[in-house]
């Protein structure tokens, strides 16, 4: 095979200099990036700086997986957001230093944590999401600009607004099944560059019987 993008470099394409395989750049090793998932934007290969509120001691995950597409402005907002909020205040006396950082500093079980936060394979995120703690996005997903995503989405659904929710499916059950059954995104790249005309045609009914005898 001849001129598949390598999921290895930084920037896969000399035309398109802000775009980046973001697995490549990223060094936290509580952010695991599958391949071929790309930020698009003037900062691309500094994807860590849209991962806020990240810290150690919390031990949560971002987890993305392959063939993502992710625009410019995407806000991934982790578990150290959130503020104890059991006590009179929320306010964070203990991380503001000088005396007031002896004051008693919340235990892990004490905050309101969500978990990883997850993202399937094939996820287009659109530009300005943010993504709040603990959500998990379903393979084949599609997330409206300017969305703030509060809660849980479907695989190969549609949503926008703020707080998001759904529009609607992308396709009919049965083809979201065959999809899901399918895993295309985790096949050999050899597989995945002989299924690209099957991947990009808008003949749905014509997917379908493919990937029927593909599955079966």
């Amino acid at each position: 095979m001849k001129n598949i993008p390598d999921s290895n470099k930084v920037f896969p394409n000399e035309k398109l200099p802000d775009l980046c395989y973001i697995k490549n750049v990223v060094k936290n090793p509580n952010i695991i990036i599958g391949d071929y998932t790309y930020y698009y934007g003037d900062d691309a290969d500094q994807f860590e700086k849209h991962v806020t509120h990240h810290y150690p001691f919390i031990g949560d995950k971002l987890i993305i997986g392959k063939f993502c597409a992710i625009a410019k402005g995407v806000e991934f907002v982790m578990n150290g957001a959130n503020h104890r909020m059991n006590c009179a205040t929320t306010y964070p006396f203990y991380i503001m230093g000088g005396d007031w950082g002896n004051a008693l500093a919340p235990v892990t079980k004490e905050l309101p944590l969500k978990g990883d936060t997850v993202v399937g394979n094939d996820v287009w995120i659109g530009q300005n999401v943010t993504i709040l703690p603990g959500v998990h996005i379903g393979d084949g997903a599609i997330i409206g600009l300017n969305s703030v995503v509060t809660k849980d989405v479907p695989p190969y659904t549609i949503v926008a607004g703020n707080p998001a929710k759904a529009v609607r499916k992308r396709f009919d059950d049965e083809l979201i099944d065959l999809l899901l059954k399918l895993k295309w995104w985790d096949k050999s790249v050899e597989e995945i560059n002989a299924l690209i005309p099957l991947l990009s045609c808008s003949d749905l009914a014509k997917v379908k019987q493919e990937i029927k005898v593909l599955v079966h």
